[in-house]
C-alpha cells in the first residue's frame, strides 16, 4: 500500500451529486483545499488540519479517513458503501 493510501476509499457526493472517491490523504486534502469558503465549517477545519498532519506523517491514514467520513457525515454528502448482493447473502450465511 502506497504511503497515505486508505484502506478503503471514501465516497462522496460532490458538485449536482457527482460520487467522487477519496483513496488517499492527498486526494482529501485536495478536496478540502478546493472546498468552497462558503460552505466551509468546524468539521472542514478538522479534516483539512488531518489532512495535513497525515502529509507531515504526523498521524495515520485511518485517523485522517475518519476525519473525512465526519465531515463528509455533517455535510451530508457521504455516500455508503456500496456492497454487491452476493457479498452481502455470504455474510449473511456466515453470521447465523
Amino acid at each position: 500500500m502506497k504511503r497515505g493510501q486508505f484502506e478503503e476509499p471514501v465516497t462522496l457526493l460532490v458538485g449536482m451529486g457527482i460520487p467522487r472517491k477519496i483513496e488517499s490523504v492527498m486526494d482529501g486534502y485536495v478536496l478540502l483545499q478546493d472546498w468552497p469558503a462558503a460552505c466551509r465549517n468546524g468539521a472542514h477545519a478538522v479534516a483539512l488540519n488531518a489532512c495535513k498532519a497525515g502529509i507531515a506523517g504526523e498521524i495515520d491514514p485511518k485517523t485522517v479517513r475518519a476525519t473525512l467520513v465526519t465531515f463528509a457525515r455533517r455535510n451530508d454528502i457521504l455516500l455508503p458503501d456500496m456492497v454487491s448482493p452476493a457479498a452481502a447473502m455470504g455474510n449473511e450465511m456466515h453470521s447465523g
